[in-house]
């Protein structure tokens, strides 16, 4: 259990379990909301233990969502909390409280805000920097509707970074829609924040115009008996009053702040004045991820996301380790390597390449577009950058890749984690698409290695290659703990694993485990297929035409993947062997372990037999 900094002196969850609705907040004062603030801790620490999921961003809103739901009044008054993992105090005060034991489980609750969960939760989320835009959107319908009620975005600074953030922005200065934003400014994201926005202030408040104002003013009150505590306090709101606040305001949005995002005072009575002014405004708040939690506030990026307890006793290393480990190994032989990531270092491997090259790391925040195009500029000139990616964050860069890199053949290769099936993140984080919609695309070579060992062999072929290309790997670790290898995967060639009768598996990826448990109860072949594009064209037709069953299965969606391109290769060549193809079913996807959901959607030995059986 996390050591808390203070306690109070209260009776565990005694406060909590009366609060069924956030209707109930409004029947306390400040010091009962104080204490069921530090009630709330004690139960998110102790449930997230047992459940996993995010907990420093969780801790650092907890005052700040008491107070919102204490001000106004949902679902009539709408909240859209950016990415939505910050929202559990709002779960648990909407009535979810009891059902936090099944957070980020099978059939439990999602981890993000969902609107099929609850009438409070006004709009689904997962990606980050997409709030401001749905509340304009929702002021904008409620103001078309004579509807008089307050939508108010929860966004970070690091959410801030995004450009359709500053997109929506741009917009909403030009209304008149009942629009509230809340920043929440806690100086991190999941990788720390990085950019031109997050030096703002610090780059103002060192300048010679400021610097000269405070000099003044502070000899000025210090110049007045027993004033010196309160010229230091005025350093401070000089900083706030007069700096942070130009962009927003020449944007046309109304700015006030910075304040203490974990004063419930304060943030009541700040927001009882903002919620009579009817029209776009900011409220910036100042809070510390972890808050309340020492080992949380010392190490957020720790406590960030936690796993629930485990029992296995696996070592070996991440794929996303594999690809920081080559990264590095490769850029010492290669200094036209570049590494590139939208905020993404730790989750991406990326930390150790960062401290040994920073010249030529690039972390370019929640950015996903211009990682994408930046790596293309840089290719132009003859570097070999290298975008390390989740694959549902890809989907954000996509019209990026078609048009800045692959209609120009630039060489960038794309690292592509938290493929497949990524468990208790759910659907907004499923890296389940991206065989589809890459495989269309012209000019790219697309790798699903099927183990770490495999993964090191691809990615050294990928760093020979002239073009784009695209190396895909799943979340979690391989079986294979000595991976390093000076070995290449040949282009567009697969590899025979088992040789069979009468059935042949087309295994792509880490779906090559199971392929091989089948393949020994069915005596079939099993094809460790390395590219789904190029296909081994050759082999597969010779496969089909020695074999009476065919089987393919990748963990992507069924609709436009691996197996439909196997199936357009012999629909092409008039080969009539039938093919079963399994994969993610054309449908939403839930969350739950990943072993779990390879069961629910057919991507495991049991089923790949059913096939071979029927």
């Amino acid at each position: 259990m996390l050591r808390f900094k203070t306690v109070s002196p209260i009776i565990y969850l005694k406060m909590l379990n009366d609060i069924q609705k956030p209707s109930d907040l409004k029947n306390l004062n400040i010091d009962e909301l104080n204490s069921l603030a530090e009630e709330i801790k004690l139960f998110l620490v102790s449930s997230l233990d047992k459940t996993g999921g995010h907990l420093s961003s969780n801790l650092g809103t907890i005052e700040l969502t008491l107070a919102l739901h204490y001000v106004f009044d949902t679902p009539n008054d709408t909240f859209v909390w950016d990415v939505g993992h910050q929202a559990y105090t709002h779960k648990i005060l909407t009535g979810r409280k009891e059902l936090m034991s099944t957070l980020r489980q099978k059939d439990g609750i999602s981890g993000f805000t969902k609107r099929s969960e609850s009438e409070h939760d006004a709009f689904g989320a997962g990606h980050s920097s997409t709030s401001i835009s749905a509340a304009l959107g929702i002021a904008i319908a409620n103001k078309l509707q004579q509807n008089s009620n307050t939508s108010i975005a929860v966004i970070g600074d690091g959410a801030l970074t995004g450009g359709m953030s500053f997109e929506a922005l741009n917009h909403a200065g030009d209304t008149d829609a009942n629009l509230l934003i809340v920043l929440n400014d806690n100086d991190m994201s999941i990788s720390k924040n990085v950019g031109a926005l997050s030096k703002y202030l610090t780059r103002l408040i060192s300048g010679k115009i400021y610097s000269t104002m405070k000099l003044k003013s502070l000899e000025f009150l210090e110049s007045l008996p027993r004033i010196q505590k309160f010229a230091k306090r005025s350093e401070e709101h000089l900083k706030g009053m007069l700096l942070p606040g130009t962009l927003f305001e020449e944007l046309g949005i109304d700015y006030f702040g910075p304040i203490d995002g974990h004063d419930i005072s304060i943030l009541i009575k700040t927001l009882q004045n903002l919620k009579n002014i009817d029209k776009p405004r900011i409220l910036h708040i100042m809070t510390k991820k972890g808050h309340g939690v020492e080992a949380a506030e010392q190490n957020p990026l720790k406590y960030h996301g936690i796993s629930p307890p485990s029992n296995s006793n696996n070592n070996f290393p991440s794929y996303s380790k594999v690809f920081g480990d080559w990264l590095c190994n490769t850029a010492v032989n290669d200094e036209r390597l570049i590494g590139i990531t939208p905020a993404m270092s730790e989750g991406s491997g990326m930390v150790e390449f960062s401290t040994m090259f920073p010249e030529r790391f690039f972390d370019v925040a929640i950015a996903e577009q211009h990682a994408v195009t930046l790596a293309g500029g840089m290719a132009t000139k003859g570097l070999k950058p290298v975008v390390a990616i989740y694959s549902t964050f890809l989907q954000r860069g996509y019209d990026q890749f078609i048009h800045d890199i692959a209609l120009q053949n630039l060489n960038v290769l794309f690292a592509i984690d938290r493929a497949g099936l990524v468990g208790a993140d759910g659907a907004t984080h499923a890296g389940i698409f991206d065989l589809s919609f890459l495989r269309c695309i012209p000019n790219i070579v697309i790798m699903a290695p099927s183990s770490s060992l495999e993964m090191y062999k691809a990615l050294n072929a990928a760093h020979n290659l002239n073009g784009p290309v695209c190396v895909r790997f799943p979340r979690g670790k391989s079986h294979i703990e000595e991976f390093k290898t000076d070995e290449v995967i040949e282009i567009g060639k697969a590899n025979i694993i088992r040789n069979g009768k009468d059935i042949a598996i087309f295994a792509f990826g880490n779906m090559l485990e199971p392929s091989i448990k089948a393949g020994n109860e069915l005596d079939a072949t099993v094809i460790d297929m390395r590219f789904i594009k190029p296909l081994d064209e050759d082999l597969i037709i010779k496969i089909a035409n020695t074999n009476k069953k065919l089987i393919s299965i990748e963990d992507n969606t069924v609709t436009g993947g691996a197996g439909s391109a196997i199936n357009e290769l012999l629909q092409r060549e008039k080969i009539r062997t039938p093919l079963s193809i399994l994969g993610v079913p054309d449908r939403i996807t839930e969350h739950g372990s990943q072993n779990e959901l390879y069961e629910l959607y057919g991507l495991d030995a049991m089923h790949i037999v059913k096939a071979g059986s029927s």
